[in-house]
């Protein structure tokens, strides 16, 4: 028995980005004009492929698979499957790969940028796809790239690329404009070098799977176990006061400033909880001050900062969808 119609799209979908939000779109209307009952169908590959084919070339993850699966549904995905890149799935020719896409979703079409491979060492592309699917009687639709305007007045295409290329420069606003959210941290809060509560900022540390943007101090706005949100100045970097450190991501959370050697927040351990940062905008570059004064006194100024960044919160540049293709930044 063949499984209900459905509309297709395959990719890596890492960050969910407007590019994606734009193909979910086109996929959901098609859903309903080709009564394909199965609704939208995401195939996306987790872990990228590049963790098998090129490890030392493996992006940082914009989103887990987990996340992804969150904002995927809120795009308009009805389902969404996981495509683990074993050595077997990458191996199979375009043709191959296909045939069993369609015996497995039943697709009416297949949704895709323009820019769209697949299939052994990427040998498919969108006219291949075309190619593959007419005779089977499945229509192909191509999604124009989305173009966004960034604060420097510039235009790129929405990606995943770009969007870690600005992660990696501390444009935390820009990365917001193309992910259409702000890029969020998850994680675990895990023992650091306790330095903070000594000097009245205690902070926590963060294990997270999520990329890290560039060294600097960011205003993030922080959701705890509780699902309660505060302020938090995220510090990222190798702490050059205090030495040589390893990198780490740090945040202290303004309005809460437990006493020297208790947790950070009432009813919780020390370490050990899980905690959510949506990076909302940048502060500054991480420094060294001749006094631990000057420190202190650097860190008030970046809290007053933070305060009032989170407080003129607003939405970023509109999001242009037409098909210019704009200018895009490399990583």
């Amino acid at each position: 028995m063949r499984p209900p119609p459905t509309i297709v799209s395959i990719g890596n979908f890492d960050g969910v980005h407007a590019g994606h939000a734009a193909i979910l779109r086109r996929a959901g209307q098609l859903a309903g004009s080709l009564a394909a009952v199965g609704g939208t169908t995401v195939l996306a590959f987790d872990p990228h492929p590049l963790t098998r084919l090129e490890p030392d070339r493996t992006p940082a993850r914009l989103t887990t698979f987990e996340q992804r699966i969150h904002l995927l549904t809120q795009a308009g995905a009805t389902t969404i499957e996981r495509l683990q890149p074993t050595a077997d799935l990458l191996a199979l020719t375009p043709e191959t790969f296909l045939e069993r896409v369609i015996a497995k979703h039943n697709p009416r079409a297949i949704v895709e940028g323009a820019d769209f491979r697949f299939g052994k060492d990427r040998a498919g592309t969108i006219d291949t796809l075309r190619d593959l699917c007419q005779p089977r009687g499945i229509e192909v639709h191509t999604v124009p790239p989305v173009a966004v305007g960034l604060s420097d007045n510039t235009t790129v295409t929405a990606s995943s690329t770009i969007a870690r290329w600005l992660l990696h420069r501390g444009r935390a606003r820009d990365a917001w404009a193309v992910l259409t959210r702000p890029h969020r941290i998850s994680g675990t809060v895990v023992q650091g070098d306790r330095r903070g509560r000594t000097i009245g900022y205690p902070t926590a540390n963060i294990d997270t799977p999520n990329l890290i943007p560039a060294d600097g101090v960011y205003a993030t706005l922080a959701t705890l176990p509780d699902g309660s949100t505060t302020t938090g100045a995220l510090s990222v970097g190798t702490k050059p006061q205090f030495g040589e450190h390893a990198r780490t991501a740090e945040v202290y959370l303004l309005g809460h400033k437990p006493q020297p050697d208790t947790p950070n927040l009432p009813g919780l351990p020390e370490y050990g909880w899980p905690i959510t940062l949506d990076l909302v905008g940048w502060v500054r570059e991480q420094m060294t001050f001749p006094t631990l004064q000057g420190l202190l006194d650097q860190i008030e100024r970046d809290c007053t900062r933070v305060a009032n960044i989170l407080n003129d919160l607003t939405t970023p540049p509109t999001r242009n969808t037409n098909s210019t293709q704009p200018h895009e930044a490399t990583a």
